[in-house]
């Protein structure tokens, strides 16, 4: 079902819990997925997810349509991870590395990844990235989105989303040269 005709069914009061559903089925592993690389708990992620959609139900009748369904959500979902990361580090007053480390020690009890070494790596040195890096670093690399799509979702030039992606990228790969032995 196209974006155009699942609006159109959700503006109607009798089709619109189905269209929800539909929203929900077609989007909910992605939205996810994209949550839970950035907050790397399962609990959390799923609290995050179910937050999303919430708040997409809320917002879906003043939806414009002028983005895809699809970046208006992944924009949510961001929005909401970052506001989570930022009360976590204010609520246990930790800084970066603390929270960091966190996420660490999550990631390796964590069935996200596989226990394949290299993965455990990446994902650790990706933990040392600011939030809104890890987040771009994320789309690009994980979800192979277009500069153009993640410039909707977070409102960034895509200029700077391409800045961003190079430093983490260079970030990444001096923390795994630093790190190799680990």
């Amino acid at each position: 079902m196209t974006d155009k005709e699942l609006l159109e069914k959700f503006a109607k009061p009798e089709s619109r819990n189905y269209a929800f559903n539909l929203l929900v089925r077609q989007y909910q592993q992605r939205v996810y997925w994209h949550i839970r690389k950035m907050v790397i708990d399962h609990d959390d992620a799923d609290d995050l997810t179910q937050e999303t959609f919430i708040k997409a139900w809320n917002g879906l009748e003043r939806f414009k349509g002028d983005a895809q369904l699809f970046t208006w959500l992944y924009r949510i979902a961001t929005n909401e991870c970052l506001n989570f990361l930022a009360k976590k580090k204010r609520r246990f007053f930790l800084p970066i590395n603390d929270i960091s480390e966190e996420l660490a020690n999550k990631l390796e009890d964590s069935d996200m990844i596989s226990g394949d070494e290299i993965q455990l790596r990446l994902q650790k040195a990706l933990l040392t990235l600011p939030d809104k890096q890890r987040l771009v670093f994320n789309m690009k690399y994980f979800d192979e989105m277009k500069y153009e799509e993640i410039a909707e979702i977070t409102g960034t030039s895509v200029g700077a989303l391409k800045t961003s992606y190079h430093l983490a990228v260079k970030k990444v790969e001096e923390h795994l040269k630093n790190n190799a032995a680990e």
